[in-house]
């Protein structure tokens, strides 16, 4: 017979499988083209506005640059700055002239550079501030003082002296370079607008933006629309990131500035982009979208036409496999083939379900003949014994006790063969079991004792019958002698075990106890031992607990406290009809 991977030969994977080799090598053509174009404007683009920015943040380095070379030679040779590093109150009028001529100086100076708001010297001895400023106004000059000396106060003695640095002021950010020397400070002062002029020239789009960040990539304007598009500012150095979703895709560009702890950031939306894109372009996204739509419509028809009843006879014959003989197909609206084939398999289905309940009834029947069997077995001793007991009675003519045990045997006999129940009340077997050790304590007078409990609420609880009764026989056979009187006592109880309600039995005596190769035979649970019936109770209780709760109940032997047998049951409840 030949051996075929199911998945491999199935009608679904040879139908997926053709419509994929026609199909696929097209629209992969398209979709690449597609995505191979989108990546060619993509990188043209960005390195357009790359190469743009880096420029700039170039030509911004350098004039940073200068004014850092200007602060560390004014700090370096100019002598009325060492005059500012002491208490003006030493020489009050040298202090002031040191203030003019640095005054005037940087006034002189700043034309220089117009990128600059200020520059500035502070004293830090007299927490003195000399500015000059560029300013138009009064009050923006005054707010540049305030926002410089709560910078200083601040920051003077913690920030890096050789990079410039971004500053959060109440309705703006500006940008800082602080040199020290001595107890003097020397800085110069912007606003980061300035720096953003050209930038703000360049077309980016509607909702494009070019903005400055702080080493950290925070963004210092914008800060709406970044947190609106949900725009990451984060950037290669060597090439761009593409952040956002959906048509909110942004391509993110930006430049590190080696002379401060900022970062020139130019974020263009995907859309401005693609709309750059040739019109044979878009030609070709269209035919890859209709060949999608043709692919999706014809493969949704044949899953109709032809899979889908493919696939319910499949799943109606997976559940049969795993025994649901209830499953059946469903007359749907389909093809005249596919009716035929489902009625046919229908009614073979109903054939097989009811031969195979023919088949289980047949096995049922076998095995409750096998539990009635087991059920009625007897101990011929024990017909022997009982009469001779009223034998030797009669000789003796102990009317009374062969009036009891004519009475006890008659109970005994009515209890076996009253019905063919495979359950009894545990009220009935502890009656009947109790009523057997009387028997068997005018058998042995004076030879043992013995107990029964009878727990009220347990006493309407189904067992099966002589199940108590066989393991007291046991007991008796091989604890009771004529040396030692002892006691049995049988046990009752309720546990519960990870929700299951169980009924525990123990019966004990105070005898030696099993010997070590009966409890290891015991254990093996295999067939009676021998022609003359030892151990065939015991085989026989557990044989008809098997066919009644199959692996649900057991019986346990063992010794309790080194002295003693113990045989203790344990049954389910909630019983499983054989």
């Amino acid at each position: 017979m030949l051996r075929i991977k199911p998945v491999v030969n199935s009608l679904r994977f040879k139908f997926f499988a053709a419509v994929l080799v026609i199909f696929v090598p097209l629209v992969t053509i398209l979709i690449v083209n597609n995505f191979y174009s989108v990546d060619v404007v993509r990188n043209q683009v960005a390195q357009s506005n790359k190469n743009m920015l880096s420029l700039y943040k170039d030509q911004i380095d350098r004039n940073l640059e200068e004014v850092d070379k200007y602060l560390a030679n004014t700090l370096e040779s100019d002598l009325n700055v060492l005059d500012l590093e002491f208490p003006k109150e030493a020489d009050e009028d040298r202090y002031n002239i040191a203030k003019i001529s640095l005054y005037n100086m940087m006034r002189e100076d700043l034309g220089y550079y117009p990128i600059l708001d200020a520059f500035f010297v502070y004293s830090e001895p007299n927490r003195d501030l000399v500015m000059q400023s560029s300013m138009d106004t009064y009050e923006s000059r005054e707010a540049a003082r305030n926002e410089i000396l709560e910078m200083i106060e601040l920051n003077a003695r913690t920030i890096d002296y050789a990079r410039w640095h971004l500053w959060e002021g109440e309705s703006d950010y500006y940008l800082f370079h602080l040199l020290k020397s001595g107890n003097v400070y020397m800085g110069a002062w912007m606003s980061s607008d300035k720096l953003m002029v050209p930038l703000n020239l360049i077309d980016l789009g509607e909702s494009g933006v070019a903005l400055i960040t702080t080493d950290n990539n925070e963004p210092i304007s914008h800060t709406d629309l970044i947190q609106d598009k949900e725009i990451d500012l984060e950037f290669p150095e060597d090439s761009y990131a593409i952040t956002g979703e959906g048509k909110d895709q942004y391509l993110v560009m930006g430049e590190p500035s080696t002379q401060g702890k900022f970062n020139l950031v130019v974020a263009v939306p995907d859309s401005t982009i693609l709309q750059k894109l040739p019109y044979l372009q878009r030609i070709s996204s269209f035919i890859s979208m209709i060949a999608l739509l043709f692919l999706v419509l014809f493969v949704f028809m044949m899953r109709s036409v032809f899979l889908n009843p493919v696939k319910r006879i499949v799943v109606a014959m997976r559940k049969l496999r795993d025994g649901n003989w209830d499953s059946r197909l469903e007359q749907a609206p389909t093809s005249t083939e596919f009716e035929i084939v489902n009625e046919t398999f229908n009614r073979m289905i109903t054939e097989i379900h009811e031969l195979k309940i023919n088949v289980y009834e047949e096995k049922l029947n076998n095995q409750r003949a096998e539990l009635r069997h087991l059920q009625l077995q007897i101990n011929p001793h024990f017909f022997l014994n009982s009469l001779n007991i009223i034998y030797n009675l009669a000789t003796v003519r102990d009317y009374v006790l062969i009036q009891e045990m004519t009475k006890c045997l008659v109970s005994y006999f009515r209890f076996m063969f009253r019905s063919n129940s495979y359950f009894v009340a545990l009220r009935d077997e502890l009656a009947h079991t109790a009523n057997y050790l009387r028997i068997q304590q005018l058998r042995f007078p004076d030879s043992f004792q013995y107990y029964v409990e009878r727990p009220d609420h347990l006493l309407d609880t189904e067992v099966p019958p002589l199940i108590v009764q066989t393991m007291v026989e046991n007991t008796i056979k091989y604890a009771v002698n004529m040396d030692e009187p002892i006691r049995i006592s049988v046990e009752v109880g309720k546990e519960e075990t990870g929700g299951d309600s169980r009924l525990v039995i123990h019966i004990k005596d105070t005898g030696p106890g099993f010997p070590e190769e009966v409890l290891q035979r015991l254990l093996l649970e295999g067939e009676p031992v021998n022609e003359n019936g030892e151990q065939i109770g015991i085989w026989n209780a557990r044989r008809r607990l098997r066919l009644l709760y199959e692996d649900r109940a057991d019986i346990d032997f063992y010794n309790e406290n080194e002295s003693g047998a113990v045989v203790r049951i344990s049954i389910p409840i909630n019983k499983k009809e054989p």
